[in-house]
């Protein structure tokens, strides 16, 4: 049987304290099963947010998506996750990611490294984590056991492989770095290129005790009737690639909430992925899709 469908939204802007209670309620209301908060300079600060978050909320879950690792001393890290796991009620998630956007690590003044550096860097934390927050002698604690679950994204080997062999959610962007970029910009992959990485996912996951669950981050989607138009924007800027294989891509749903919900059934079936992240610009549209597929 496939793992019933989950949905999050990843919240970008900050607000005022009523304004963000009041957004996180909206997410709740349209039945996201995740609250979800980046890492990123110029938005908000993720733990504060999402202990707002929970304490505006009472069904969603709450967790980063994902925290920028290069940012954060492990030890602080585990402090922060203990006490947001406790201020939550154990609703957190904790997603992890090496950092793609050498810019930020610019401006505070932290070492951005080699590729190879982020993941060793990565792994580093992971383990600092679950020896720190295992001990019982760590203060605080967190309410989850045998510990929060972590979600890791990322497309590399390395990264496929740690994930593999650490989270309990794998997650994709379904986008690849630009490689000379300082800025962050990414390059979507295509679904054939999607099936190869979640291919090599699997190859590293042969022998979990438990599968993962696969997470797809969505980076536009559209209700309408008129699918070519929907994706003019974004064809401007992949030039290589044609309307249909746009229309193809992972991380695009555009269509009726028909079309919409059986493209999600069929990259379930496809790729395996259940658990969907939609950006904060999107969250009204795909609350019509969270309706359809509720309980499946």
């Amino acid at each position: 049987m496939p793992r019933p469908f989950r949905f999050g939204v990843n919240l970008l802007s900050s607000a005022p304290a009523e304004e963000w209670r009041a957004k996180c309620r909206r997410a709740e209301a349209l039945g996201y099963d995740v609250i979800l908060v980046p890492d990123h300079l110029g938005m908000p600060a993720p733990f504060p947010a999402l202990v707002a978050a929970a304490e505006a909320t009472e069904r969603p879950r709450v967790g980063t998506f994902v925290l920028n690792t290069g940012f954060w001393n492990p030890a602080l890290l585990a402090r922060e996750v203990a006490t947001t796991d406790a201020l939550t009620g154990g609703r957190l998630e904790l997603g992890l990611g090496t950092g793609y956007v050498q810019a930020e690590h610019d401006t505070a003044g932290l070492p951005f490294g080699t590729p190879g550096e982020r993941v060793d860097h990565l792994l580093r934390t992971v383990e600092e984590l679950d020896r720190l927050l295992g001990s019982p002698e760590h203060q605080p604690r967190p309410v989850q056991k045998p510990r929060v679950p972590l979600l890791i994204g990322g497309n590399g080997e390395r990264m496929l492989k740690l994930t593999a062999e650490h989270a309990d959610i794998a997650a994709f962007a379904g986008a690849r770095s630009v490689a000379g970029s300082t800025t962050g910009a990414l390059a979507p992959l295509t679904a054939e290129e999607l099936d190869e990485r979640v291919a090599a996912y699997r190859r590293f996951a042969t022998g979990r005790a438990e599968p993962a669950e696969l997470n797809l981050l969505l980076q536009l989607v559209a209700v309408t009737e008129d699918r070519s138009a929907a994706v003019q924007d974004l064809l401007s800027r992949v030039p290589q690639l044609t309307e249909e294989q746009v229309l193809d891509l992972p991380i695009v749903l555009v269509g009726t909430v028909e079309e919409i919900t059986a493209q999600l059934r069929a990259r379930r079936e496809r790729y395996g992925f259940s658990y969907l992240t939609v950006l904060e610009p999107h969250m009204e549209a795909f609350g019509a899709v969270v309706e359809a597929l509720r309980g499946e």
